[in-house]
């Protein structure tokens, strides 16, 4: 795994690489290999994983083909929200006095 240090930003790669190792799933395997798994609880985890699996494998192929709705996408942190430009604003009615 490699990343890139841009203009010596070594907390910005630090953050980089960590989410990096999250995806891959290094950190559930670091937790997994801390202590002994017996063979019997291996094989039930391991089940478990296969039958989420399937499940979401299911429900993505299910809102592919229409069948149900997709979820609503989250709101992402930490982007700035953009405003509407103010010639594409819809203008006011003037008020009218009598």
């Amino acid at each position: 795994m490699q990343v890139l240090v841009r203009d010596n930003n070594v907390d910005q790669a630090l953050r980089v690489l960590k989410k990096k190792m999250q995806r891959e799933g290094i950190f559930r395997e670091m937790k997994q290999r801390k202590a002994y798994e017996k063979p019997s609880v291996r094989k039930a985890r391991e089940k478990a994983e296969a039958v989420r699996r399937a499940r979401k494998q299911a429900r993505k192929t299910a809102i592919r083909e229409g069948l149900i709705a997709a979820p609503k996408p989250k709101p992402r942190v930490g982007a700035p929200r953009r405003s509407a430009p103010a010639a594409a604003a819809p203008a006011a009615a003037p008020a009218i006095s009598a």
